[in-house]
């Protein structure tokens, strides 16, 4: 009896963090042309540290233009303004951060994780109900493993665990690795924003090397199991 071949795996979304958000005025003008040129699953805002008010402000400003878009928006830290803004969720740094954060945002508020160094540490977090894990952003002095590293990372945790893993790419080469790699998603933000052919240039053009590294990947190893 022949055996049904599985679904075709997804390619992976983007993700795209903002550079460090005060004024949201050419932000909010620029997102909506920018969400609608490529796949962007998500905005990760990351805000100037100022008061409670003003940062709050700024995410309400933001929230409906991502989400309207058909993207989920997150504030980088900052759990305790989610609600108040209107957010989709916040991404934390580290497992401590994660599990103190659980009760204001579970269940209806996506919970994602970073700063997990160790494979103990990113196993953890997955087990502490993140919605995502993500691998090689820099740590607080900018160090981040190497890009094989990083990919390396990816393809171990998309082959054994269920939550999905991003891939945090500082290039367009370093998405392609991580897309190949098995990331579900690729989270992009300073290369996109100082690209001096514009921004939606720039996400346009990773998109495309994303779903074609993609293809080049998956499809083959489709092709091979057939």
């Amino acid at each position: 009896m022949a055996t049904k071949p599985p679904p075709p795996r997804p390619a992976p979304r983007l993700y795209l963090a903002t550079p460090v958000v005060d004024d949201t005025t050419a932000l909010v003008g620029a997102l909506p042309e920018l969400l609608a040129a490529a796949d962007v699953a998500a905005v990760l805002v990351r805000l100037r540290e100022t008061d409670q008010r003003g940062m709050i402000s700024r995410v309400k400003a933001l929230a409906p233009v991502v989400q309207n878009a058909g993207a989920a928006l997150l504030i980088d830290g900052h759990a305790d303004l989610v609600a108040r803004g209107g957010a989709d969720g916040a991404h934390l740094t580290g497992i401590a951060a994660m599990e103190d954060a659980m009760p204001s945002l579970k269940p209806d508020r996506i919970v994602g994780v970073g700063g997990l160094s160790t494979r103990h540490d990113s196993m953890a977090a997955g087990e502490a109900g993140a919605d995502y894990v993500l691998f090689g952003e820099p740590d607080a002095s900018g160090q981040r493993p190497s890009a094989e590293a990083i990919a390396e990372r990816l393809g171990w945790w998309d082959e054994l665990f269920e939550p999905p893993c991003v891939g945090y790419a500082i290039s367009r080469e370093e998405a392609h690795q991580f897309a190949a790699a098995g990331a579900d998603f690729v989270l992009v933000g300073d290369f996109i924003w100082a690209d001096p052919r514009g921004a939606k240039a720039a996400l346009t053009d990773v998109a495309e090397t994303i779903a074609q590294a993609h293809a080049e990947t998956f499809a083959n190893a489709g092709a091979a199991q057939e």
